[in-house]
């Protein structure tokens, strides 16, 4: 047993004394050691720390105590994640100066304290800014998929870690789609709660309207429980799939064939037949545009002043741009968040869910600049998230579900709900991988 095997099934092999929680990690140890290489997904690999977590998990089972739900269980963090001793570097050189941590960041505590083994810190795009984690600094994370291609971003590290296989579980950020994109690339399930339902103490930040803590795995029973860990509690979940569901036409039909295609498969696997719009859509993915290069701007403001040349250079010019976004512009753009928010709202009056894809298409070779999308040319890195942004404008919950078509690399379609809905997100999540419609399989080494 290894990082290949679901979380589940592994704490529970641990549990009943199946398997030792250090012979797991020692096993996913000697797996990345032997194969990152490939996926540069680490950044750092925390191996006397996860030997001490997995003893102590080990001990406490000796001693028949009671074992946590992730008891020994392996996983890794965005390099965005405090983890106490380390420099947070949130993928950038100028990190690689400032002291370590003094204290793990609170999710980095929770999954602790849930049993979970901590292997490392995982590779991003400069400062969350990116769907590709094509970093200049610690160099591009790959797909397992097909190493010539991104593993998306921003959080590419984590979605390339769970999809080779290492770790069943990631916790990475997204502000944007930094969770979904990096879903939709490597065929995983991502979710992004509601907007401030995680704690994001401890996390380098980016955009402050708009930043999430999210998690990447490979079953919908795996991101269930882990949601529950760190949100603190467990969530009333039934077991009978919410009967109000529908497709987001006009704007999110702009994708690729394959991308529809994903849409269409969920659809007719739930019955789906409606097709619903939300109004303005373009509008307020320009206004979330807007935010996020306001405030990221904003906040390297003094870094851009001082070590300009120290930055990653796709993201330099993109920090600047934001500093320069008049205020009027920013006032303007957080008023049209609240209309657009309300404007979904009334169509969860009606539905539970909302389908719309992740992606307008599957992971793309890296260094690649543009994309085509129904015979229309466009900027590949900022279009990857043209789907995700407009929800990650108004903070609502997102469970990406990774489709498999046949011959084809795997893509993700949104289960979208209102807000601390993430319930019923999840139990649809899970009856769609038991019907085999969403699957995530490990990419063998």
């Amino acid at each position: 047993m290894n990082g290949s095997d679901d979380a589940i099934a592994i704490a529970h092999a641990i549990r009943h004394g199946e398997v030792s929680a250090v012979s797991v990690t020692e096993r996913v140890l000697d797996e990345i050691a032997q194969h990152d290489g490939r996926y540069n997904s680490f950044t750092t690999v925390t191996a006397s720390r996860a030997l001490q977590e997995a003893a102590a998990i080990d001990t406490a089972r000796q001693r028949g105590e009671s074992l946590p739900p992730l008891a020994g269980v392996p996983y890794a963090v965005k390099n965005l994640f405090d983890i106490a001793g380390l420099t947070t570097l949130a993928g950038a050189k100028i990190n690689q100066g400032y002291p370590p941590a003094h204290t793990d960041a609170h999710l980095v505590t929770a999954m602790q304290r849930a049993g979970a083994v901590l292997l490392g810190a995982l590779n991003m795009d400069e400062y969350a800014y990116g769907f590709t984690t094509e970093n200049h600094h610690f160099g591009a994370s790959r797909n397992p998929h097909d190493p010539s291609r991104s593993a998306g971003g921003s959080s590419g590290g984590s979605a390339a870690a769970v999809a080779a296989g290492f770790v069943p579980l990631t916790l990475g950020s997204d502000t944007n789609g930094s969770v979904r994109v990096p879903s939709s690339m490597c065929g995983l399930f991502g979710l992004k709660p509601t907007y401030g339902s995680l704690s994001l103490q401890g996390m380098f930040p980016f955009v402050h309207s708009f930043d999430h803590a999210g998690v990447f795995a490979r079953s919908a029973a795996d991101l269930s429980l882990c949601f529950e860990v760190l949100h603190g509690k467990p969530f009333t979940q039934s077991n009978a799939l919410p009967a109000r569901a529908a497709r987001l036409g006009g704007y999110f039909e702009q994708g690729d064939d394959q991308s529809l295609a994903a849409v269409n498969a969920v659809c007719e696997a739930l019955q789906v037949s409606k097709t619903v719009e939300l109004p303005e859509v373009a509008r307020a993915r320009s206004a979330a545009y807007l935010i996020t290069a306001s405030e990221g701007g904003n906040r390297h403001l003094e870094r851009l002043r001082t070590q300009g040349t120290d930055f990653d250079p796709l993201v330099f010019p993109r920090l600047v741009a934001g500093t320069l976004v008049p205020a009027t512009w920013y006032v303007q753009a957080q008023r049209l968040r609240r209309w657009f928010f309300e404007q979904a709202m009334q169509l969860f009056a009606d539905h539970d869910i909302l389908i719309a894809p992740a992606t307008p298409c599957c992971a793309q070779p890296l260094g690649q600049e543009e994309m085509d999308i129904q015979g229309h040319r466009m900027l590949l890195r900022p279009n990857m998230g043209m789907f995700t942004q407009p929800i990650s404008f108004i903070g609502l919950p997102v469970v990406a579900v990774p489709v498999h078509l046949p011959g084809q690399l795997p893509i993700a379609v949104q289960l979208i709900g209102a807000p601390h809905q993430e319930a019923n997100l999840l139990v649809v999540a899970h009856w769609l991988q038991q019907q085999s419609v969403c699957q995530a399989p490990v990419v063998r080494n």
